[in-house]
């Protein structure tokens, strides 16, 4: 599954690794279809192979396209709160420090472009939300991809009638919701509308995501491992979805799971197992464990 080009590298990590040094030093992981399994747990195998990782001094960071919110309740169960890791959250819109709870990097939406949004959302038919605190708000509720959002982040959800009246704050994203196949459709239509300001893409079929331009998870792990001194040739980034992408590609080993989309596929360095039978812990035991 690995092209040639790795196999110095692969090498070179054993042999470091019998040494007692870690070639990868830093694994980052993307959350759904990635790290947790298809009830959304992290398995006793994968947990106890994080656990290992970073009582040997590896880096552990979470990158997901959820709120920070949605993220701490796994930084908490691997002991990331209490021994250090970075949470990755909004698609990269934040970077948090979990031992500390500082905000190492925080980049929002222009104010001025939520009313633009939200009527791109109207006129294309579809749902859209955003998050206020620890809520979801949206004029739908009802939504079942609102419901998605809301049982994956454990985040309450909170109608708001007027939505483009009332969205006068900056927020880090929007999330325009609807069946993958017409979101399809809509994807290059909001793109174009909005120019080049701003980051478009799917993060699943049926999420659209809105960001500020230069907002995606390899940007902001750029950003970290600047302030880390690290560099990406240290990094192993697992993921299996649109949002994943650019990490993979940019990552010194990117790590597509064997149920992600094809393109992550293509781009990816290495295939694991699936999300259901512990790609993360296949990754960490043959790459990052001396």
């Amino acid at each position: 599954h690995f092209t040639p080009k790795y196999d110095i590298l692969f090498t070179e990590n054993f042999t470091k690794a019998g040494e007692g040094i870690m070639a990868y030093r830093m694994i980052v992981l993307d959350l759904d279809g990635t790290l947790t399994n298809r009830d959304k747990v992290i398995t006793p195998r994968t947990k106890e192979a994080l656990m290992k990782l970073k009582s040997q001094g590896g880096t552990i960071v979470l990158a997901s396209g959820r709120p920070t919110y949605g993220v701490m309740p796994l930084a908490k169960e691997l002991g990331l709160t209490e021994d250090g890791g970075y949470i990755l959250s909004f698609n990269g819109g934040r970077i948090i420090e979990c031992k500390t709870g500082e905000t190492v990097f925080a980049k929002e939406l222009p104010v001025t472009s939520n009313k633009r949004i939200i009527a791109l959302a109207r006129e294309h038919g579809v749902n859209i939300l955003t998050y206020e605190g620890d809520c979801i708000i949206t004029p739908d509720p009802g939504d079942i991809y609102v419901k998605k959002e809301s049982d994956i982040n454990k985040l309450e959800v909170r109608r708001v009638e007027n939505f483009e009246q009332y969205v006068d704050f900056p927020v880090v994203k929007f999330l325009l919701l609807d069946d993958g196949d017409y979101l399809a459709l809509v994807e290059p239509k909001v793109k174009a509308a909005l120019g080049r300001d701003y980051s478009v893409y799917r993060s699943e079929p049926h999420f659209l995501e809105v960001l500020p331009r230069g907002i995606d998870k390899a940007a902001s792990l750029e950003r970290l491992l600047t302030r880390l001194n690290m560099t990406k040739d240290e990094m192993i980034a697992c993921g299996d979805g649109y949002n994943d992408l650019s990490m993979i590609q940019y990552a010194g080993l990117g790590v597509a799971m064997e149920n992600a989309v094809l393109p992550v596929k293509n781009a990816a360095d290495y295939v694991t197992l699936s999300n259901n039978d512990d790609g993360v812990a296949h990754v960490i035991e043959k790459f990052m464990l001396s």
